[in-house]
């Protein structure tokens, strides 16, 4: 063929096969010869990248037409796979695959694609000299014949494009690793296949996302795919699962997945398979451990976020190497910013941590887990000239926009013990803030530029101390209100908005404790409209921070809600305010309310500025305590809806209580029972499954119905009660184990009840007398449940005298740290002794009163009393 004509051109075809590439190339070099040297070259790399596309994805015969006419260049490459879309993305900077179609539409002066009859043919075109023709761009279906729509709901559109771009890396290094078998346990077919339809489902999720608006964090995708693809989106999740786990051992180039973005990518898969089966759509925010925010917050990360922030901020890459700081850090730390950039994030680790800190920086990076991150922890950080900075540090991850994930590392500054003061750089703190107070202030050493910055540190340093002194978080709301009257407002209040909406007053603070006036009340507030227009509405529904610094009358007030806002005002004398919403997770939970009277200067917008930083680690810590409240409530009740009811039995009193720990949120592992045997024999069990989570609580169930159920059964000695269970538990939950107690009480046998029991590890019985001798029944003690059921266990009779109490218990009741087993013991003995008179009931309160109020695991204890025969 003639390539000087406009029409024709030289035409090959290269088979399925990876050197089809550099063939090409040669090829599209040879038909251009005459042609402008960088025109060629160009069309030599665009060719190559259409070439491997379609070796890759389409995996057919390849088709290379190429035209020149008059220094202009035409080539056209196709397949035979129009089913096979395009999937054209964005040219993102760290990118490490898909970039071929992006580089054909930044370099090629034209470009699309046709597909038609049982083909599929992408095109390029280079002007060179000439006007640029109109780029008709890349116009293709996602699916071609019938197709199924997947919903694939609340996907988080950053973290889909992360996962996107590890998910395309991982492939591509597989496709192109030798012996992909033996290094990572994938069939050549089977990569194919994953490589095949990991291409349609991007080909499809891009097509939706261009035809739906992503202006949220999240959005919502219907998309179109194949409904036979749920076998090859199997054979894609076996690729990508056996790939990540040769990625951690470090077999490939590849990083490992993040556990957020290796469970997005897999809440895709599942998607697709079970909606392709006829199964609901679940979203990803209601997917257990996914939740849209988390102490490792996973928003979009920019730079100017960092350069605006007040607190000292650096960010870095995976490399560990700094790629922002703010001027905060740099002047904390003695660094011109611009010298902090590119700098390992080593720079500001003193020596003898830095060793620990690129290990843990590895660890990250291996398998995205790390005890740091969402936390905050003490640590000093190195100045420039070489001194230590005691500091907090806080590391949060987050996604940019290019798929990169970022590290964002926040400095806060802590204060020092008197031995460890010594002069730095930076100036002294001095007495602490009152802004704008209207007296007149020496300048300190170190020039009054670099006063505010440290002073608002140290503002941010109290606050974030004041709030993570005390678990309660009223009373720790009430101790940043006391903080910030001492150093910048003269009145502190806070308003919090329940889960139903409705607001409530919870702390009202002066600077001097003696001047809260009388009428000055906390407690419910008038509704919130959402179409309130009054300055505490508009906070409560998420705007501001407001500045206000003329205060309008209580009779201008256009709802019950602003009037008893202004009420209040008038109440505190207030000339001026700052009014912030507390946010988190998108959620208003309250908001922040500081006043200046008269007598001081009235807020500024630098004040405002300052608040709405502050507010950001109120808004935390609010939204932290709220969400460890609501995990013990419902732990607490998951626990109660285990227990049992007592029976009731006319000859005797039962009495039971179970104390949650005051330390932890988690469900336990500590049970009792207490049933009526067919013979008439009262059965009374307490134990303890190792463990305190989930796990643990579900297992003392079973172990607790199948107690039951063993001993209802048998009716025998407690020893073969126990060794039953044993022998179960061994047999259905081989790697539980659990302490158990177990008595049967049974008479009156002319006139005197008896007890018999049996311990499984766990503590002693112990019987108080009416009189307040105590005795612990221990005569029958063995092995825990679950360690071997070979060995005997023993059974042991004791008389229980009528009114006397047997009493049995858990750990938590009496464990103290650094105290012995026997003072323990001796201590319950005391208390028991002295409540030997006390009726049943406020016996076991007392205990739970006098001995279990600082305990830090749970408490479960069984009282029983019986009756005077004939009474």
């Amino acid at each position: 063929m003639d390539s000087s004509s406009p029409s024709g051109g030289l035409f090959r075809r290269f088979p399925l096969e990876a050197r089809s590439v550099p063939l090409a190339r040669r090829f599209v070099r040879s038909a251009l010869r005459g042609v402008a040297p960088e025109v060629a070259d160009t069309a030599e790399l665009l060719t190559s990248e259409l070439v491997t596309n379609a070796v890759l994805h389409a995996c057919t015969e390849v088709e290379v037409r190429v035209w020149s006419y008059g220094g202009q260049v035409r080539v056209r490459v196709g397949d035979g796979r129009p089913d096979r879309p395009l999937v054209p993305r964005a040219l993102r900077p760290y990118a490490g695959a898909g970039r071929g179609l992006a580089v054909v539409a930044e370099l090629a002066s034209s470009h699309g694609a046709h597909v038609g009859e049982g083909r599929k043919a992408v095109w390029f075109e280079l002007w060179p000299k000439v006007p640029t023709p109109p780029t008709s761009g890349w116009v293709t279906s996602p699916v071609h014949g019938r197709s199924a729509t997947v919903s694939l709901i609340d996907v988080p559109y950053i973290v889909f494009l992360a996962a996107q771009r590890h998910a395309d890396e991982l492939l591509r290094e597989l496709m192109l690793t030798a012996h992909v078998e033996e290094r990572a346990g994938v069939s050549r077919p089977a990569l194919l296949v994953a490589a095949d339809v990991a291409n349609v489902i991007s080909a499809c999720m891009t097509s939706a996302l261009e035809q739906t608006v992503t202006s949220g964090a999240t959005v919502t995708l219907d998309i179109a795919v194949p409904p036979g693809a749920a076998p090859a989106v199997d054979t894609l999740r076996h690729v990508l699962e056996r790939g990540d786990a040769a990625a951690q051992l470090e077999s490939l180039l590849t990083l490992p997945a993040p556990p957020h973005l290796r469970n997005h990518y897999q809440w895709v898969l599942d998607q697709l398979v079970t909606q392709l089966s006829g199964g609901p759509p679940t979203a990803w925010t209601l997917l257990s451990g996914a939740p849209d925010a988390t102490s490792v917050e996973l928003g979009p990360w920019d730079a100017g976020d960092v350069e605006d922030s007040r607190v000292p901020t650096a960010a870095a890459d995976d490399d560990g190497r700094i790629i922002a700081a703010n001027a905060a850090l740099a002047e904390l730390l003695g660094w011109p910013t611009d010298e902090l950039i590119g700098r390992p994030l080593t720079v500001l680790i003193p020596e003898h941590l830095r060793e620990r800190h690129r290990a843990g920086f590895t660890a990250l990076r291996l398998t995205g887990r790390s005890r740091l991150m969402g936390r905050s922890i003490p640590l000093p950080a190195l100045h420039r000239d070489g001194s230590l900075v005691p500091m907090r540090l806080h590391v949060q991850s987050q996604e940019a926009v290019d798929g990169r994930t970022v590290r964002i590392g926040q400095f806060m500054p802590r204060a020092t013990a008197p031995e460890e003061d010594r002069p730095v750089t930076h100036p002294d703190p001095g007495p602490p803030l009152r802004l704008h107070t209207g007296a007149a202030t020496e300048p300190r050493a170190g020039g009054e530029k670099a006063t505010p910055a440290w002073e608002r540190l140290s503002l941010l340093a109290d606050t974030t101390a004041a709030l993570s002194s005390t678990l309660d978080l009223r009373e720790g709301l009430r101790r940043v209100c006391h903080v910030l009257t001492q150093q910048m407002a003269v009145w502190c209040v806070v308003d919090l908005l329940d889960e139903h909406g409705d607001a409530e007053r919870v702390c009202v603070v002066h600077r001097e404790p003696q001047a809260l006036r009388a009428g000055v009340d906390l407690g419910r507030l008038p509704p919130v409209s959402e179409n309130a227009r009054g300055p505490l509405a508009r906070v409560l529904n998420g705007a501001g921070p407001l500045l206000i610094t003329e205060i309008p009358s209580p009779d201008k007030a256009e709802s019950a809600l602003d009037a008893r806002q202004l009420q209040l005002f008038e109440q505190l004398d207030a000339s001026s305010t700052i009014m912030a919403p507390l946010r988190a997770r998108r959620d208003v939970l309250g908001a922040l309310i500081i006043v200046r009277t008269g007598h001081d200067d009235p807020f500024t917008e630098q004040d405002a500025l300052l608040v709405a930083e502050l507010v950001k680690g109120i808004s935390l810590s609010v939204d932290n305590a709220r969400l460890h409240q609501h995990t013990r409530n419902t732990a607490e009740r998951l626990q109660r809806s285990l227990l049992p009811r007592l029976p009731h039995i006319p000859s005797m009193e039962i009495t039971a209580r179970y104390a949650p720990s005051s330390t932890t949120a988690q469900v336990g592992g500590d049970w009792f029972d207490a049933f009526t045997l067919p013979d008439g024999d009262t059965a009374l069990v307490i134990g303890d499954v190792a463990g305190h989570d989930l796990n643990a609580a579900v297992t003392m169930s079973q172990l607790r119905n199948m107690l039951r159920g063993i001993a209802v059964d048998c009716q025998d000695q407690p020893s073969e009660v126990l060794r039953r269970l044993d022998l179960a538990t061994l047999t259905l939950y081989p790697h539980s184990t659990a302490t158990c107690a177990y008595a049967v009480v049974k008479g009156p046998h002319n006139g005197l009840w008896e007890v018999h029991h049996s311990s499984a590890g766990h503590l002693p019985l112990l019987l108080t007398r009416p009189n307040g001798d105590t005795r612990y029944l221990d005569s029958a003690s063995g092995l825990l449940i679950g360690m071997d059921s070979t060995l005997p266990r023993l059974s042991a009779r004791d008389l229980l005298p009528a009114q006397s109490t047997l009493l049995m218990f858990t750990d938590g009741l009496i464990e103290r740290p650094g105290e012995s087993l026997s003072d323990a013991l001796n201590r319950l003995r005391r208390h028991t002794a002295a409540l030997a008179q006390a009726p049943l009931h406020v016996f076991c309160d007392e205990l739970i009163l006098g001995l279990g109020a600082g305990s830090t695991d749970d408490i479960a204890l069984l009282a029983l009393r019986p009756s005077v025969p004939g009474t």
